[in-house]
């Protein structure tokens, strides 16, 4: 069973990050980072969804040699099984 890591856990993690760069900033007497919940959750749903669209594009597209060469090795498959009426079982 995969365990997966739910946006809130990102979003609390994140906070905590900058709540230790704002209490570090603070102690050297720059301006600290002004920043709300949803204002992370926000972009961490943004990089999400950007993320989850560029691994798509990615996984479906063939860039590589070893994925090309997969393609034609794919594409014969399918020819093989269109000419000798073979149908794919479950």
């Amino acid at each position: 069973m995969k365990l997966k890591i739910t946006k809130g856990t990102i979003v609390r993690t994140i906070m905590t990050i900058i709540v230790i760069i704002n209490i570090v900033l603070e102690k050297f007497g720059i301006d600290i980072i002004n920043t709300d919940e949803n204002f992370i959750a926000g972009a961490v749903e943004m990089f999400i969804e950007a993320g989850s669209i560029i691994a798509s594009w990615w996984y479906n597209n063939s860039f590589s040699y070893a994925a090309k060469k997969a393609d034609r090795f794919f594409m014969a498959v399918k020819e093989y099984d269109a000419t000798h009426n073979i149908t794919p079982t479950k």
